[in-house]
Formats: structure tokens, C-alpha cells, sequence
């Protein structure tokens, strides 16, 4: 059976959305349900797996979504989509990252960090799974349209500070991101 880091390393790791979103969940579920345990901490892969597409580009490179065609709001649609699986991804980082930090001072907050965010975790790839039912129900699928890393960027620049990676990545850039869209 795997440890909790081990499920934790290996979703982060997994390069395919739909296999992703199932193992955060079987991870959340065996979590809660006290079925995995836990061992030596591991650290966090250099980069989140992710599928071959979308292809990335520049922000400023993501083509004008237009609202008044089945095309347009599949790209909106798309859009969120990618957020989410970000998502997935910044969640899963931080508890594997995190779980362990010295501002953390005792067993009972780092058990409580690391419970919230394999929550989140299983919260976006539930979003991540209802966006990509949408696409596929109306002819599309996640990775069709152009996107850009910038959630990831934010979070390779705050992989070392917790505090400058809970206001930047999810408070600021993701929450920006869902607004924007």
C-alpha cells in the first residue's frame, strides 16, 4: 500500500488529467477514510506531470475568446478547465511541499495543512472533471485550445516561502484567473 506521500507524489507526477483527477480521488477517499499511511516525507517532483497539450504560449499568445459560438465558449470552458487542473496540481505541490514546514509548529497543525489540502485537491479535480464532461458532451476536449503556465510559473517562484505561496498562486493568480475568464 502506499504511503500517503507516495499517492500524494505520484497524482502531482501523473502526466494524463483524467488518470490525475482519479487518483487524487482514490487519495482523498483513502485518506479520509484512514486507509493509507503514512512514512518518510518526499519531496515534490521539479514539475507537475501534465499531458503533451494544450500546447503552452506566452499570456499575452492565449487567442480572444469569443462568446457567441459553440467554439468560443468551448475556449472559455477550456480556459477554466486548465485553471482547475493547475489547481490539482498547486494543491497536491503544497501538501506535499508544505505539509512538513518549520512555520508549521506542531503534528496537529501539519495533519490539519496536509487533511485540507488533499480536500482541495480532490475539490479541483471534481471541477477539473465536470469542465472536461462539458467539453467532451459538446465535441471537445481538455488540451484542444492554447493555454499558458502562468499558476505554475507563480508557484516555481514560491517554492520556497509558504506564506508568499499561499497569497500568490491561489488567493491572487488563481482567483485573478476564474475572474478574468
Amino acid at each position: 500500500m502506499l504511503s500517503v506521500f507516495q499517492a500524494i507524489y505520484d497524482a502531482l507526477n501523473c502526466a494524463h488529467a483524467t488518470d490525475k483527477t482519479a487518483l487524487v480521488k482514490r487519495l482523498h477517499a483513502d485518506f479520509h477514510d484512514g486507509r493509507i499511511p503514512f512514512s518518510d516525507h518526499i519531496a515534490p517532483p521539479a514539475r507537475p506531470g501534465r499531458p503533451e497539450k494544450p500546447v503552452l504560449v506566452a499570456p499575452n499568445e492565449v487567442p480572444r475568446r469569443r462568446f457567441g459560438s459553440g467554439a468560443g465558449r468551448a475556449a472559455l470552458m477550456h480556459a477554466v478547465a486548465h485553471i482547475e487542473f493547475n489547481a490539482i496540481n498547486l494543491a497536491l505541490d503544497m501538501a506535499l511541499r508544505f505539509s512538513t514546514a518549520e512555520e508549521l509548529t506542531d503534528s496537529a497543525i501539519r495533519l490539519a495543512f496536509l487533511t485540507d489540502w488533499i480536500g482541495v485537491a480532490a475539490d479541483e479535480a471534481r471541477h477539473f472533471s465536470l469542465i472536461e464532461n462539458y467539453l467532451r458532451e459538446n465535441g471537445y476536449s481538455y488540451g484542444e485550445f492554447p493555454a499558458h503556465n502562468g499558476l505554475w510559473e507563480a508557484a516555481e517562484n514560491t517554492s520556497n516561502d509558504i506564506a508568499a505561496r499561499l497569497a500568490i498562486a491561489p488567493m491572487v493568480l488563481e482567483a485573478r484567473g476564474l475572474d478574468v475568464t
